[in-house]
């Protein structure tokens, strides 16, 4: 069974420089099963960052920082110093560096490695779309998504969400829970821009355990009651089946996976047009 190690990647711009640096460590490890999903662009808030430091420590992750705020990036640094937190800055130590040879300060403005062009902001509109419509807080984006994903806890809606926004798409999410109503304009929605994510109820188990062990909490929940979560399941694929939602199983699949089949749904709408 491979080993497990989540990494968190914080910056306060598009995050791809951290992106490039663990593909090629990744590879590296074929033992080793990282999950890179947790993604975190546009961190410019001191409070914000110590929300998703916080969260990475619960998580025992890795974090890879690219902030180019000498502020923001001290404030993590001694975060991660008191918390014992693996966290690993690709920009300050290089910046000291420069500065040691020079006596040059950065400018500290974050972004400016890309081209401004049309592809750029397309990628900054779907990434701030995705956090706008992040577990169902307002249906109506469901109107002007690409795509709207469906599932219950766990099943990895907010990481993907975020997987395609990075790659350019404007993605909105709805959580499913059998004691709260559907939002109505989820009829509106196109049933070809709609997708529905089921897993293992065997596995989501396991999941939503190690989830509660992250956070410190006990493990005698009906969150992880099997029963429940069958339960639960059964009425997401009800909900498929009335809005006629693109099934997927995400159960032995990757973040990246699952993303190239719903790519391949956009694909089929635009020959469409």
């Amino acid at each position: 069974m491979k080993k497990e190690v989540a990494i968190y990647t914080i910056s306060d711009s598009i995050g791809e420089t951290s992106q490039k640096l663990i593909g090629a460590v990744m590879v590296q490890y074929p033992e080793v099963s990282f999950d890179n999903t947790y993604r975190f662009p546009f961190v410019t808030d001191e409070q914000e960052l110590m929300d998703i430091l916080k969260d990475a420590e619960k998580d025992n992750a890795i974090v890879i920082s690219t902030l180019v705020n000498r502020k923001l990036a001290q404030a993590a640094q001694n975060f991660s110093v008191q918390a014992n937190l693996a966290y690993y800055d690709l920009m300050q130590p290089f910046f000291s560096m420069i500065e040691a040879k020079t006596s040059a300060q950065p400018i500290e403005k974050p972004g400016i490695v890309h081209k401004l062009d049309t592809e750029y902001f397309h990628r900054i509109s779907a990434i701030e779309f995705a956090v706008k419509y992040d577990d169902g807080k307002n249906p109506q984006g469901f109107l002007t998504a690409d795509m709207v994903i469906l599932g219950v806890s766990r099943t990895s809606k907010t990481p993907l969400s975020m997987y395609l926004a990075n790659r350019g798409h404007k993605i909105a999410n709805l959580p499913l829970i059998p004691e709260v109503p559907l939002p109505q304009v989820l009829e509106k929605v196109d049933p070809k821009r709609i997708v529905g994510l089921i897993c293992r109820p065997e596995k989501l188990v396991k999941i939503r355990s190690n989830r509660l062990e992250s956070l410190g909490l006990g493990q005698t929940t009906s969150y992880t009651d099997l029963e429940k979560i069958r339960r639960e399941l059964a009425y997401a694929q009800s909900v498929f089946k009335t809005y006629q939602a693109n099934i997927i199983d995400v159960t032995d699949k990757s973040i990246e996976e699952t993303a190239y089949l719903v790519e391949e749904q956009l694909k089929s709408l635009t020959v469409g047009l």
